[in-house]
C-alpha cells in the first residue's frame, strides 16, 4: 500500500502540469507593502496612499458626486459604506491582492462582488481617473442592487451579458455624446454590420463597453432614464429576451429592428459605404496583424517602430521599412523576457535617438516603470533605467542633443512632465500642478516642448461631464508656456511639431477624429484629413501619428472595420483645409440616438451639470481613521445534507451524510485570506476537509495548511447470498444478504509554503509537509426481502491496515512565459528546477529538471520538452518505481496485449529516474480565426505530430548491464505518431492518438490507439 500511494503522490506531482502556481503557472506582481490609510466620507471608505491631501480631496469629492448622481438614477442606496482601494498608478494596481486574477495593462479599474470593493489606479489625465472611478461606482450599485436584492442573488449575475452591465457602467459615467463610441458606430454603419441585439454576445467582434453603451442610449432615448433599474433588473432575474418583452412592452427581435434602423438612419447622414483614406496603406491584416498602433517613424524617416498582434498572443514592437511596408523584424517580445512583467502598449509609444541606431518605451518591472533602451538594429544591447521620483511615466520623447528623454510621469496621483537624463539616471520636474500634461514631443531644434493639457478645461468647467485637452508649448530654456487656444471644448491630443514651427495634432472638434495642423506664426488651422470613421489607438488618449518631414512622411493609424491600419502619407496628399478654430464645436456625429426630447434625460442632465454638483461636494468631510484588516467572511457555497434512515430491525439505524460547504475569509485588501471546505459523500468516514492560510502582507508570501482527506484504495462486491435474518420480535425471514468491501487510506496533512516573486514569470517557491497515512477496510451489508425490497443496512469496521508517515521540504525555481492556445501552450517558455527531500519512512532526495521551449511559425508551433527526475540516496531505489510508458511521458506503451507477449520488456520502463524528451509540431486546427487553420467558435482542437523518447533506470549502471532490480539492462524507448487534442467547452481537453512504438521487437510493432485527458504539456 506505501508502494501504490507513493507512486500516486509523484505521479501527482509530475503531471499536473496546468494548475497556476503549483507546478507552473504565472504571478501575480508583488514587490513591497503599500501604507495604506483610512478616510471616511458619507457613503466611502477610502483606503489610499496618496501622499497628495489636493487629490484625495478630489477624488472624496468626485465619489459622492458620482454616488448621487448614479443614486438618482438607479433608485438605489447603499446601505455601508462603500470600500474603494486607490492605488497611486497601474505597476502598483496590479499587484492589488483584493481580486485573485492577473490584471491587464488594459484594465482601468475592477469593483469585485463579494466585498464590493471599488477598486483603481490614478490614470494618466484627470478625465480618465474621474471616468473610471463613476464607471466602477456603477458596478458597486449592479452588485448591490442584485446581491442585497429580496429574490435576487448572485447566481443572477449570470442572467446579465456581460456587454449589457459594462454598457451601463459607460453609459452612467459619459452619456451619449461620445465621439470615441460614436466612431465604432460609423465604423459599423459604413461596412454594413450594425449587429442584432443577439450578436452582442460575440465579444470578440463587438466590444462590450462600446456597443453597450449605445444599447443603453438607444433604451433611454425612447424610453427615458427611469427604465434603467426596471430593466436591468428584470433582466438579472428573467434573461434579456423575457425582460424586454415585460418591461418595454415589446419584443427583443422588434426592438432590435428599430434599434439596427435608428444606428443606420442617424449615422448614415455622415456617412458613405466608400472612403479612400488619404496616402497609401503600409501596415495591415495584409502583412501584419488586424491592430496596428503607436507609429513612430525614425528621424531619417526610412524606419518606423509600431505596436502590432502579428503574433496572435501579445502585443509587441516591430520594425518595418516605412517605404514599402516590409516588416524586418520583432523589436521587442513578451514571449522573450521574463524579467517585464507588461508593456505598456495601450497609451504609451517609443521613441528613436537622434541618430536613429536606438529606441527608448517603458515597461513596468518591479512594481514601477522603466525605461529601456534598446539597439534597433542589435536587439540583444539593452540599458534598463528606473527614476526613483518616477515611479510611472509613459509616452517617452528623446531630446535632439541625444542626452534626455521627456515623459509624463505620474506622481502621487499628479501628472507632469519630467526631464530624464539618460547619462545621469536623474529625473528633473518640469510642471507641478493639479492639470494633467501628457503626449510630449520636442520640436526639432531641442528648444521647445509641445504636449497636451487640460488647462484651459480646468479654467472654462467640463463640457458634457469631460475635462477636455488643449494643446501647449513649453519654452524649455525658461519654463515658460503657451496654452493655445484652439477649439475650445474639444480633446485636442498627440501634438507634433514640424521643422517649419508649425503643430500637427488630432481633434474631435466636429465628432470626426481627424489630423489639423496649427500654424504657429499665422494662427490658422487646417484641417488635413476628411475621415468618416477616424484617426486613432485602441484610447483616444494613444498616440496615432507621427512626422518625419524631411523625407515629407506622414504615418497615421485609420480605424476602420474593427481594424487599426498604419497609412503613410506625404503633406501634399491632404486636402489642407482653413477652418475656423474659436466657433463652438459640433458634436452631433459623436451623439448616440435618438434623442426624443419628451423624454426625462437625468444621465445627461447631469453631466451638462457636473461642475456645479462637483463644486458643492468640494467641502466633503473626510474624516481619517486607523486601518483595521476588517477579516471576515466574504463567500460562502456549496451546500450539506444530512439523512437519516431509521428502522425496527436488528441492525439499528444508518446515517448518511451528502453535499459540501467552502468558505472564504480575507481582509480588506486582500492580503489575508483562509480557505475552507468540508465534503461528505456517503457517511462520515468519507467526509474530508482542508484548511490554508495565506498571507501576501509582503513580497515573501508565505501559507499554512491543513487537511484530511480519504482515498478509496480498494473496493471489493459480493454477490447476493441467501440468509435467515432475525427480526425484533424473535421472527426468522429469509432474505438476501449483499456486500460491499472498501478500503480506505486516510492522509492527514500539515503543509507549509512560500513563494517570492522576481517577476510575473519568474518565482522561488519551498515548503515543508508532515503527512500520515492510516488505512481500514469496511463491509457495507445490504439486506434485501425475496421480492427485492431493501429491509436493512448494516456497516461493520474490519481491522485496522498499516500506517505511515513522510516529512518532506522542498524548493523550486520557477519559470512560466508561456501562452495558452485552444488546447496547449503554443509560444514562450516554462521551466521548473526543484529538490526535494523525504524522511521518515521514505528517505531520500528527489530532483527535477523540467524544460520546455515553444517556438511559433504561424501557423506551427514546434513545441521541445525535456524532463529529468530522479531519487537519490537512502531507499529512493525502494519505492515502488516510476513507470515511464506512462503517456503523459511516452505514448503508446500502455497496451497490455504487449506486455503479455513480452512481459519481459515492462522491466525495462521502471525505475528510480527518468528521463523524457518530447517534440511536437502543433497546428491549431478549428478555433478563432486568427489562430487557427479553419475558423470555428465551437470545436476548439489542436493536431500534433510528435515524437517522444525517454529511458528510465535505478542506477546509471543499469544502462550498460542487467540491473540488480530488474534484471534486465535499460534502453531508451520511442514512439511517433500523431494526437489531435480537443477543448470539451473549456472544462475538459481530451487528446485521443496513434503511436507507433518503436522500442518493441519489429513483430510486435504496431499502431496503438490512446486516450490523454491533460491540456498538452
Amino acid at each position: 500500500m506505501k508502494k501504490i500511494l507513493c507512486s500516486l503522490l509523484i505521479f501527482l506531482f509530475l503531471g499536473i502540469t496546468n494548475l497556476p502556481a503549483q507546478y507552473f503557472g504565472r504571478n501575480k506582481p508583488s514587490y513591497g507593502k503599500f501604507d495604506f490609510k483610512v478616510n471616511k466620507t458619507e457613503h466611502f471608505e477610502i483606503y489610499e496612499y496618496l501622499n497628495n491631501p489636493e487629490k484625495l480631496r478630489q477624488l472624496a469629492a468626485a465619489s459622492e458626486m458620482w454616488y448621487k448622481m448614479h443614486q438618482e438614477v438607479l433608485k438605489d442606496t447603499i446601505k455601508t459604506k462603500n470600500p474603494m482601494l486607490i492605488y497611486n498608478d497601474h505597476p502598483g494596481f496590479q499587484q492589488t491582492n483584493a481580486i485573485q486574477g492577473d490584471i491587464s495593462v488594459g484594465t482601468g479599474g475592477v469593483t469585485e462582488a463579494l466585498r464590493n470593493r471599488v477598486i483603481f489606479p490614478i490614470a494618466a489625465t484627470n478625465q480618465q481617473t474621474n471616468h473610471v472611478l463613476g464607471h466602477e461606482m456603477v458596478h458597486a450599485f449592479q452588485y448591490n442592487m442584485i446581491l442585497a436584492g429580496d429574490s435576487t442573488g448572485l447566481q443572477n449575475l449570470n442572467n446579465l451579458p456581460l456587454w449589457m452591465v459594462e454598457g451601463l457602467a459607460e453609459y452612467l459615467s459619459i452619456g451619449r455624446i461620445d465621439p470615441h463610441t460614436a466612431m465604432w458606430m460609423r465604423d459599423a454603419v459604413m461596412n454594413d454590420d450594425v449587429p442584432r441585439f443577439k450578436d452582442l454576445d460575440n465579444y470578440s467582434k463587438y466590444f462590450p463597453y462600446r456597443w453597450g453603451q449605445a444599447y443603453w442610449a438607444f433604451i433611454t432615448g425612447i424610453y427615458g432614464d427611469e427604465v434603467i433599474p426596471t430593466l436591468f433588473m428584470n433582466t438579472a432575474k428573467l434573461g434579456l429576451k423575457n425582460a424586454t418583452l415585460i418591461t418595454l412592452g415589446v419584443s427583443e427581435d422588434t426592438l432590435s429592428n428599430v434599434w439596427r434602423k435608428t444606428i443606420k438612419d442617424y449615422y448614415g447622414q455622415w456617412v458613405t459605404s466608400i472612403e479612400k483614406p488619404m496616402g497609401k496603406k503600409l501596415l495591415s491584416g495584409d502583412n501584419s496583424g488586424d491592430l496596428n498602433i503607436s507609429p513612430t517613424l525614425s528621424n531619417n524617416g526610412k524606419y518606423v517602430i509600431f505596436l502590432t498582434e502579428k503574433s496572435v498572443f501579445s502585443t509587441d514592437l516591430y520594425l518595418a521599412d516605412a517605404r514599402t511596408g516590409k516588416v524586418l523584424r520583432k523589436v521587442v517580445s513578451s514571449t522573450k523576457d521574463g524579467h517585464i512583467d507588461q508593456y505598456n502598449y495601450i497609451e504609451s509609444s517609443g521613441t528613436w535617438s537622434p541618430d536613429d541606431t536606438k529606441f527608448a518605451y517603458d515597461v513596468y518591472q518591479g512594481g514601477h516603470s522603466v525605461l529601456v533602451i534598446q539597439d534597433v538594429f542589435k536587439g540583444s544591447s539593452k540599458r534598463k533605467l528606473a527614476f526613483d521620483n518616477v515611479p510611472a511615466f509613459s509616452n517617452p520623447s528623446w531630446s535632439p542633443d541625444g542626452n534626455h528623454i521627456v515623459v509624463s510621469g505620474l506622481v502621487n496621483g499628479q501628472t507632469d512632465l519630467y526631464l530624464l537624463d539618460i547619462r545621469t539616471g536623474k529625473a528633473k520636474q518640469l510642471t507641478n500642478d493639479r492639470y494633467s500634461e501628457i503626449l510630449p514631443s520636442w520640436s526639432v531644434d531641442g528648444r521647445y516642448l509641445i504636449y497636451s493639457t487640460d488647462y484651459l478645461s480646468f479654467q472654462r468647467g467640463r463640457i458634457n461631464g469631460k475635462w477636455t485637452m488643449n494643446i501647449a508649448i513649453m519654452d524649455i530654456t525658461n519654463n515658460s508656456v503657451e496654452h493655445v487656444d484652439i477649439f475650445p471644448g474639444a480633446d485636442n491630443l498627440n501634438p507634433l511639431m514640424d521643422s517649419k514651427g508649425d503643430i500637427w495634432f488630432l481633434s474631435d472638434q466636429d465628432g470626426f477624429r481627424n489630423m489639423y495642423r496649427y500654424e504657429t506664426n499665422t494662427k490658422k488651422v487646417f484641417k488635413m484629413t476628411q475621415l468618416q470613421t477616424g484617426i486613432s489607438g485602441i484610447t483616444p488618449y494613444a498616440p496615432a501619428i507621427s512626422i518625419a518631414d524631411n523625407r515629407d512622411r506622414i504615418l497615421y493609424t485609420y480605424y476602420n472595420k474593427g481594424k487599426y491600419t498604419i497609412y503613410s502619407a506625404q503633406s501634399t496628399d491632404f486636402p489642407a483645409q482653413e477652418i475656423n478654430n474659436t466657433g463652438i464645436i459640433n458634436q452631433l456625429p459623436a451623439a448616440l440616438p435618438p434623442f426624443v426630447p419628451s423624454q426625462r434625460d437625468i444621465v445627461n442632465r447631469n453631466m451638462r451639470l457636473m461642475d456645479r454638483n462637483f463644486i458643492g461636494l468640494q467641502t466633503t468631510k473626510i474624516t481619517t481613521a486607523p486601518y483595521k484588516s476588517k477579516f471576515q467572511l466574504s463567500y460562502i457555497g456549496g451546500g450539506a445534507g444530512a439523512g437519516v434512515m431509521t428502522g425496527n430491525n436488528t441492525f439499528g439505524n444508518a446515517v448518511g451524510l451528502a453535499g459540501g460547504i467552502e468558505m472564504l475569509f480575507d481582509d480588506i485588501l486582500g492580503n489575508n485570506q483562509l480557505y475552507s471546505g468540508i465534503s461528505m459523500n456517503g457517511d462520515i468516514a468519507n467526509a474530508g476537509g482542508q484548511l490554508t492560510y495565506v498571507n501576501r502582507n509582503k513580497r515573501l508570501g508565505w501559507g499554512i495548511g491543513a487537511s484530511h482527506i480519504p482515498y478509496i484504495t480498494r473496493g471489493d462486491y459480493q454477490y447476493p447470498t441467501l440468509t435467515t435474518l432475525k427480526t425484533s420480535n424473535g421472527d426468522s425471514i429469509q432474505a438476501y444478504k449483499e456486500v460491499l468491501s472498501l478500503d480506505r487510506v486516510f492522509q492527514e496533512r500539515i503543509n507549509l509554503f512560500s513563494f517570492y516573486p522576481f517577476s510575473s514569470a519568474v518565482r522561488v517557491e519551498g515548503g515543508a509537509a508532515f503527512e500520515y497515512y492510516s488505512s481500514r477496510s469496511n463491509d457495507y451489508i445490504t439486506y434485501y426481502t425475496l421480492s427485492g425490497l431493501p429491509i436493512a443496512e448494516q456497516r461493520v469496521k474490519g481491522p485496522k491496515g498499516p500506517s505511515f508517515n513522510i516529512a518532506t521540504a522542498n524548493v523550486a525555481l520557477v519559470g512560466d512565459n508561456s501562452y495558452f492556445g485552444v488546447t496547449a501552450p503554443l509560444t514562450g517558455w516554462r521551466y521548473r528546477v526543484g529538490v526535494e527531500r523525504y524522511f521518515n519512512d521514505y528517505n531520500y532526495t528527489s530532483l527535477l529538471l523540467d524544460g520546455r521551449r515553444y517556438l511559433r511559425f504561424s501557423p506551427f508551433t514546434l513545441a521541445l520538452r525535456g524532463i529529468g527526475y530522479g531519487r537519490f540516496g537512502g531507499n529512493g531505489n525502494s519505492v515502488s518505481p516510476l513507470y515511464l510508458g506512462n503517456s503523459w511521458f511516452i505514448r503508446g506503451y500502455e497496451s497490455q496485449d504487449l506486455y503479455s507477449k513480452n512481459p519481459a520488456f515492462f522491466n525495462q520502463l521502471v525505475g528510480s529516474k527518468i528521463g523524457v524528451a518530447n517534440i511536437e509540431l502543433r497546428l491549431p486546427f478549428t478555433g478563432p480565426r486568427k489562430l487557427s487553420l479553419i475558423s470555428s467558435k465551437f470545436i476548439l482542437t489542436d493536431l500534433n505530430l510528435f515524437f517522444d523518447t525517454g529511458v528510465a533506470f535505478f542506477n546509471s549502471k543499469d544502462l550498460e548491464r542487467p540491473s540488480e532490480f530488474t534484471g534486465f539492462k535499460h534502453k531508451p524507448i520511442s514512439s511517433a505518431g500523431i494526437s489531435l487534442r480537443i477543448n470539451v467547452f473549456g472544462a475538459l481537453i481530451l487528446e485521443p492518438y496513434y503511436a507507433f512504438p518503436l522500442s518493441f521487437p519489429k513483430e510486435d510493432r504496431k499502431w496503438v490507439f490512446g486516450l490523454n485527458f491533460l491540456p498538452g504539456w
